[in-house]
């Protein structure tokens, strides 16, 4: 198996199924740190390999994709021996986003797709993407990027919960989180007209108290799925996968088990 930077180590080689998991806006791999063997603990037979993208956690010294396509070009290309394999996509928010482009990407050129896709917190492609609380002072511009002050900007991310409070009174790691999220905002607003529905089962994830991404605007990807949906409330705001994570590895873990028998689907390219 051909090693890549985008994960944390080498695939599993006889796992039954693998889930790769995409990050939130500012977030990295270690967003999923538990993930393996809390899955292991509710009979869910899987590797799950958390996606590491440039320019944080293990990749902090390399430069960030501030844009969607070439990003997911490089995803579809470092990753593409991995998931000729059985696999589940899982992203959150902004790793939402990533997952359903490499899907588009796959599907047009007739590459094995997952057996299904767990999107979480996150608006359909036809929605402009989210912004934050605009009471905070922050604007994204035509251009993607974020007008506010550092400390608007991390006010904001800590009232939707993506922030501990204790983080505004140290400026050196503020310094080194937050320009990571302004181009990860950046990312987001890169991604264009959105594509058409994808022939894999979409499994959606909202927070009931999510500020930022209503449920009517997560359940809005009914259009994207060619091959069925199913939509999840789960308690918490929009970082339920942090404040309430047990909840939602018991959805998680019984769509491994479903999922985990079946054969890999191929698509023809469109």
């Amino acid at each position: 198996m051909t090693t890549t930077e985008y994960l944390t180590r080498a695939p599993r080689p006889h796992a039954p199924v693998r889930l790769l998991c995409f990050p939130f806006a500012g977030g990295g791999a270690s967003a999923y740190a538990r993930w393996q063997n809390e899955l292991d603990a509710r009979g869910a037979s899987v590797d799950v390999l958390p996606v590491r993208l440039p320019g944080r956690e293990g990749r902090s010294g390399e430069p960030r994709f501030t844009e969607l396509a070439p990003l997911v070009a490089e995803l579809d290309d470092e990753l593409d021996e991995v998931l000729a394999s059985p696999h589940l996509l899982y992203g959150h928010s902004m790793g939402a986003l990533i997952a359903y482009a490499l899907i588009r990407r796959r599907q047009e050129r007739g590459a094995p797709l997952p057996r299904a896709a767990l999107l979480a917190a996150y608006r359909a492609p036809h929605l402009p993407p989210p912004r934050l609380d605009t009471d905070t002072d922050i604007d994204t511009g035509a251009d993607g990027s974020c007008a506010a002050s550092d400390s608007g900007l991390a006010r904001a991310l800590v009232a939707l919960g993506g922030l501990p409070e204790a983080l505004l009174g140290h400026p050196e790691w503020l310094r080194a989180l937050l320009p990571v999220v302004r181009d990860d905002l950046a990312l987001c607003a890169s991604a264009g007209p959105a594509g058409g529905p994808v022939r894999v089962p979409l499994h959606l994830f909202t927070g009931a108290d999510d500020s930022l991404v209503r449920t009517s605007e997560v359940t809005a990807w009914r259009r994207y799925a060619a091959r069925g949906c199913e939509v999840r409330v789960l308690p918490g705001g929009h970082f339920f996968l942090r404040t309430h994570e047990e909840w939602l590895l018991d959805e998680v873990a019984p769509l491994v088990r479903r999922y985990g028998g079946r054969r890999t689907v191929h698509a023809a390219a469109s």
